[in-house]
């Protein structure tokens, strides 16, 4: 997979974060119903092992910091020195999720079940705090 491609989908990946304490506190207000498009919590997609669930909150930990570090290093640096600072960015993040025992497809997967999964997303949201 090439550098620009993993950037993209980690960065994609991680951007639900930055809402998901929103959703969550929204959540805690309205009573929730049900959407055609949420899985079912006993769907075969939500029963990601605890294990999994540690590791993508872990990784998603690394994967804000190393989207932070890169982020300013790449908005400060030259125009010459963007491109090489976002490969080395995209192979950081890699890095931060392959740590963590996941790979890029577990992890990406994962977030998305958590996107759509109020049970999912609160487990991981658990264990990032």
């Amino acid at each position: 997979m090439q550098a620009s491609t993993r950037l993209s989908i980690l960065v994609l990946a991680t951007s639900w974060l930055g809402f998901a304490p929103t959703v969550n506190a929204q959540n805690q207000f309205e009573p929730s119903r049900p959407s055609p498009t949420t899985p079912h919590p006993s769907s075969p997609s939500a029963n990601i092992p605890d294990n999994k669930i540690d590791a993508a909150a872990a990784a998603m930990k690394s994967v804000s910091m190393v989207k932070e570090d890169y982020g300013r290093r790449i908005a400060q640096a030259p125009d010459s020195e963007k491109p090489r600072l976002a490969n080395e960015g995209g192979q950081a993040l890699t890095k931060a999720v392959t740590d963590q025992g996941l790979s890029v497809a577990e992890y990406t997967e994962i977030l998305q079940i958590a996107q759509n999964n109020p049970a999912v997303r609160e487990k991981i949201l658990q264990r990032i705090k």
